[in-house]
């Protein structure tokens, strides 16, 4: 008989845990090392580079990294001597090409450095053609069809502008080399391989804007820093949840007395016991160069953020691979699950990875808008080109962050909306409406804020307020896409955001020449590309439904389901954009689409698969077995000539429960047999049944007694961390 024996005790486990004390490694002197000394001890950087390599070597490699060439063989066989022995030195005894395919998160195949010498003697080695490449399997990896099961043959290839890094594990260390994946006809078949082509388009794009604009530029670099929101659940609790366990999120769960209702947890004193997880976590990351900045509660219970510095885009995605990863592992140690689903929990805020994008060269950024912006014209011509990309690609932009996890959490009101659109501030509005207009206006100096306290100093006012409900903000040097999901790998939505921008910039260039290439072309130019994306800028509340009636007269596409969005990348534009830029061939587009449209079916499917596991095993179960235990208590008072009626009335609130559970569970059968694999019926009518079903389950949690219900309740999911 169902009962609730293995949830108390886990409850009771969760509440007896102890905060787990993390040491601080000590240096040679017998002082604990600051974060200085931490940094980057497990990365081949520049620094160790320099340490280790010929100084001719290193200043060829540092040259090749920061121009974008291509590396050739005598540098790569002396990097690979050098980087042998440090790893060596380190414990590593295995190396692996560390790569992103399009499953979403990181692949890797451990070799080891053991050989034999022509004498027969174990040495270790290491050579300039191992660390170039290697060869895992690319027919078992999502391809789209670019691949066919026999088609096995695929190679990994070194990417030396993101540095290799070592990675411990318990009893032995691993050199991890960043690495792209192809197939063997070259496509691409990972993350890694459109985001690299795609900095050097807008590289490209910008250096001819720049130009056109009569300066002159260095390297144009994509920066990327992307803001990681996840949760927090005690492992006890998630060993109880099948759910948790196998689709990521509950698809069950009555809602608490309490969820984010006061406010109270946001930037609240973080918990001993999780301060103590992200002190280790951030320890980690600093000894493998990420460099952790922010650390705080999130919105809703149990729901917390780590932000880094931002770093040039593939370095960045990078870095969110191995903050995704340390996280993981670190939890583990503390007793904890992370969870990185968008939306884990219904009713309360989900997750995201907000995106925080821009441009540099020389060491400046190109959206910095300075002190008069509206004097800026080269600031204002990027700003242009992003707003120009948008306008034209924003189902593209769409599509790039389109999953079933983040179907739940775009435009719930909690995250940006479907509708892509452009936040930039009341100061960058006036000045885009001036220049619209064929007007302009000085902006004013910063204000400062008085608190009324003349013991506090006056607070600076920034020119732009923030918008948490725009899918695309600027905030302040920088553009923040806030609709990527928390569990998606960010090097996609990022590669679509370089190409629409690279594309944007292309147009305006030939706009400029096309108006005579002087001053006045360019701000005619500028001009013109504002007047052309005014219906994408939007400074109100994304969340209200008024934005939505807005943003259709505006002729905005509201693309609300995952479906729906990925059909963007069926459209010839789309097609035509990527391959101008050398982004992705129409075939490598073709397998993106069938790729993201196959996750999608499956994440269904697994969720369908786990709600009929639980509503089998364990919520049909415990409601029938309150049912019966209620009909006997009924009859023996009834025998006794006792009245009878609550308990009967219990009965009937059950009995209906458990009759529209077993219909609307059979109807969720009939409708996935109906929609077969046609994504968009799956989304119309798979996916509401799902719901309507899950309904029912968080209503009868509600009337089957504590000690039967066996499923850790949000209560204690959320609350005892």
């Amino acid at each position: 008989m169902p009962d609730a024996s293995a949830r108390f005790s886990a409850v009771a486990l969760v509440n007896s845990r102890q905060p787990r004390r993390v040491q601080r490694p000590v240096g040679a002197n017998g002082k604990v090392q600051d974060v200085g000394e931490l940094f980057g001890q497990k990365t081949f950087s520049l620094e160790q580079m320099a340490d280790k390599l010929p100084r001719p070597i290193f200043k060829q490699l540092a040259a090749t990294i920061e121009e974008g060439r291509q590396l050739d063989h005598p540098l790569a066989v002396s990097v690979a001597h050098a980087v042998k022995d440090w790893a060596v030195e380190q414990g590593c005894t295995h190396f692996t090409h560390w790569f992103q395919p399009m499953t979403g998160s990181t692949a890797e195949k451990h070799d080891a450095f053991l050989t034999f010498s022509k004498a027969g003697q174990a040495i270790e080695r290491f050579t300039g053609d191992m660390l170039i490449q290697s060869e895992p399997d690319a027919s078992s990896f999502p391809s789209g069809g670019m691949r066919s099961t026999f088609e096995a043959r695929g190679y990994t290839a070194w990417d030396p502008s993101s540095p290799m890094f070592i990675m411990e594990g318990e009893s032995g260390s691993t050199l991890c080399i960043p690495s792209v994946f192809i197939s063997y006809t070259g496509h691409a078949l990972d993350q890694k391989t459109p985001l690299l082509r795609s900095m050097a388009a807008v590289n490209k794009a910008a250096q001819k804007l720049l130009v056109a604009m009569g300066e002159t530029s260095e390297r144009v670099v994509a920066t990327v820093g992307c803001e990681q929101e996840y949760f927090l659940i005690d492992r006890a609790y998630w060993a109880l949840r099948p759910d948790l366990a196998i689709a990521g999120r509950t698809v069950v769960g009555a809602n608490p007395p309490k969820g984010q209702s006061l406010d109270d947890h946001y930037f609240g004193a973080i918990p001993p016991r999780v301060l103590s997880f992200m002190q280790e976590v951030e320890q980690e990351l600093y000894l493998l160069g990420v460099p952790a900045k922010t650390r705080h509660n999130e919105v809703a219970p149990c729901q917390f953020e780590l932000a880094p510095i931002f770093r040039e885009a593939n370095v960045g995605v990078d870095h969110n691979q191995l903050i995704s990863e340390v996280l993981r592992r670190v939890a583990l140690r503390h007793d904890y699950k992370v969870i990185m689903h968008e939306k884990p929990f219904a009713n309360i805020n989900g997750s995201g990875k907000h995106d925080n994008w821009s441009l540099s060269t020389g060491g400046k950024n190109l959206l910095d808008p300075g002190k008069q912006p509206q004097e800026n014209t080269r600031f204002l011509a990027v700003l242009a080109s992003v707003l120009l990309g948008v306008q034209r690609y924003g189902g593209l932009l769409r599509a790039s962050v389109a999953s079933h996890g983040n179907d739940f959490r775009l435009g719930a009101n909690e995250a940006p909306p479907a509708i892509m659109s452009v936040f930039l501030g009341e100061t960058l509005t006036r000045i885009c409406n001036g220049i619209t207009a064929g007007t302009s206006e000085r902006t004013p100096d910063q204000a400062k804020l008085t608190v009324g306290v003349e013991t506090l100093p006056a607070v600076a006012q920034d020119n732009t307020d923030r918008n948490r409900t725009s899918p695309v903000a600027f905030t302040g040097n920088k553009f923040e896409f806030r609709a990527v999901g928390s569990s998606q790998n960010p090097g996609w939505p990022t590669t679509v955001l370089n190409t629409i921008v690279s594309e944007g910039m292309d147009q305006i260039t030939t706009w400029i020449a096309e108006a005579g290439g002087d001053k006045a072309a360019v701000m005619a130019a500028i001009r013109k590309a504002l007047i052309e994306s005014e219906a994408v800028r939007f400074e109100g509340d994304g969340y209200s439904d008024d934005w939505v009636t807005q943003a259709q007269a505006k002729g905005l596409k509201n693309l609300r389901t995952t479906p729906e969005a990925l059909d963007e990348l069926r459209l010839e534009s789309v097609e035509r954009v990527f391959g101008k830029h050398g982004v992705l061939s129409p075939e490598e587009l073709l397998s993106r689409f069938k790729v993201q449209e196959e996750q999608y079916l499956t994440a269904v499917d697994i969720e369908r698969d786990t709600l009929r596991l639980i509503v089998n095993e364990t919520v049909m179960p415990a409601a029938l077995a309150e049912r019966g235990e209620l009909a006997i208590g009924a009859k023996a008072l009834a025998d006794l000539g006792l009245d009878c009626s609550i308990e009967k009335e219990r009965i009937a609130l059950l009995n209906q429960a458990v009759l529209r559970l077993k219909t609307r569970g059979d109807a969720v059968g009939e409708l996935a047999v109906a929609a077969g694999h046609d994504a968009h019926k799956v989304a119309d009518t798979v996916v509401p049944a799902l719901a309507e079903v899950r309904a029912v389950v968080d209503e009868l949690e509600g009337l089957v007694s504590d000690g039967r219900w066996p499923l850790p309740k949000y209560r204690e999911l959320l609350f005892t961390i």
